[in-house]
């Protein structure tokens, strides 16, 4: 098989992302909460990707993208910056290759994922916190090791992999009114808007964003692309902007993009630890404080939510 990387991954090469990746990755369970779904109305199903390797989705595109090197790319190892999810899953994906991984991190990125890179073997170069400091280190860092870049989520090897979530969501729930993610970059979201396209093209696909990182929601209101600048959000893993591939996916198949408050992020992060008795991080919480705050969008329906990672500070917890 020949990966097409000029065109958006088809449903033929989510299915082969899903063989590819089936051994490295979990199944993730789908869980539900009767007492939630009292509280807001609707029937919710949440897909646990806080329970996945390394933490959260992000393992399924890093895995995917990994194993799509050839011996000559992977020889001189992989590289990216990321705030933490993204990097501690290439680091793993890497290892599983005999590959070295070269982490471009912001100074101020969470130590927990900090650890959980260095954990990985990741071999981590330190940036300033924004974009241009990111991949100007990243730039450096290729050029010194050879090293291929693996983006964090502008890749449709990396959208194939995240696709795969919503695939075996639809897969264990069956037909779903609403399909949630949260959406910072747009892998996640991109990858679950195409999967349900395929396998379930009557599900809506409704996206949650932090207002105050509210990029994405400006960007598919204006159908232009605006790009995040001084997001202030506890969502840490939500402050990217969207890329030149998860854009347009997005317009062409996302139904909405819904903002929600600082406040209700924390309520719906510490409802789903005390409600369900599982460990997430902000930018997970996101959809269900969509919910909270915008109750009359999902009365009485059927929504998967995707919890997309459980990688949490336990030093500095938002309540």
């Amino acid at each position: 098989m020949t990966y097409d990387f000029t065109k958006v991954p088809d449903k033929q090469q989510i299915d082969e992302a899903a063989e590819r990746i089936k051994k490295y990755i979990h199944h993730t369970p789908t869980l539900s909460s009767a007492n939630l779904n009292e509280m807001f109305g609707c029937e919710m199903f949440f897909k646990c990707e806080n329970l996945q390797k390394a933490g959260a989705f992000k393992s399924r595109g890093a895995v995917n993208a990994v194993f799509l090197l050839n011996e000559t790319e992977i020889r001189k190892g992989v590289a990216t910056h990321s705030s933490g999810n993204h990097a501690a899953a290439l680091a793993r994906a890497a290892i599983l290759r005999n590959a070295s991984a070269h982490i471009v991190m912001p100074e101020n990125s969470s130590k927990v994922k900090i650890a959980a890179v260095k954990n990985y073997g990741g071999i981590i170069t330190f940036c300033e916190s924004n974009l241009e400091s990111r991949e100007s280190t990243l730039v450096k860092v290729i050029r010194e090791t050879g090293a291929t870049e693996i983006h964090p989520y502008n890749d449709p090897r990396i959208i194939a992999g995240q696709a795969t979530a919503a695939k075996e969501l639809i897969g264990d729930t069956g037909f779903l009114d609403i399909i949630m993610a949260p959406v910072g970059g747009g892998g996640l979201l991109s990858g679950t808007a195409l999967a349900t396209s395929y396998y379930s093209e009557k599900t809506k696909v409704i996206a949650a964003e932090p207002e105050q990182a509210n990029d994405a929601w400006k960007s598919f209101k204006s159908k232009k692309f605006v790009p995040s600048i001084n997001p202030d959000t506890i969502a840490d893993g939500l402050r990217t902007s969207l890329g030149s591939w998860t854009f347009p996916i997005i317009m062409e198949h996302v139904d909405d993009i819904l903002t929600v408050s600082e406040a209700n992020i924390v309520k719906a992060m510490r409802l789903i630890w005390e409600r369900m008795k599982i460990i997430t991080e902000p930018s997970s919480a996101v959809p269900l404080a969509a919910i909270m705050q915008h109750p009359e969008v999902f009365a009485h329906q059927k929504v998967g939510i995707i919890i997309s990672g459980g990688n949490v500070d336990f030093d500095h917890l938002p309540w």
